[in-house]
């Protein structure tokens, strides 16, 4: 009797399927990484204290983590002070009067 372990087309583990590779998906907030890659810390409250002196904007966690969004993120990074205006993708109409 051969077991699993002994058979080597058995041997094939489907992919590990519980966390989503991030550069596929991104999230609306920045990821854990991302956030150390900007202040430059890995301690929650060390990230609190930069980001509170470079004067960003975050939520806290239950857990005392700070969240930051991914568009204001973008927008403080270019250098561009967000605003309800232009955090939200800009209204249009679609214009047919010179179509004929």
């Amino acid at each position: 009797m051969t077991t699993k372990a002994q058979n080597p087309k058995n041997n094939h583990q489907p992919p590990h399927t519980d966390r989503v590779n991030t550069m596929d998906m991104q999230s609306e907030t920045l990821a854990e990484e991302e956030l150390a890659t900007i202040t430059g810390f890995q301690m929650p409250s060390r990230q609190i204290q930069w980001l509170t002196e470079n004067h960003w904007q975050f939520v806290l966690t239950g857990a005392r983590r700070p969240i930051v969004g991914r568009v204001y993120a973008r927008l403080k990074l270019a250098g561009v002070k967000a605003s309800a205006t232009n955090a939200v993708a800009e209204t249009w109409t679609l214009d047919l009067a010179n179509v004929s």
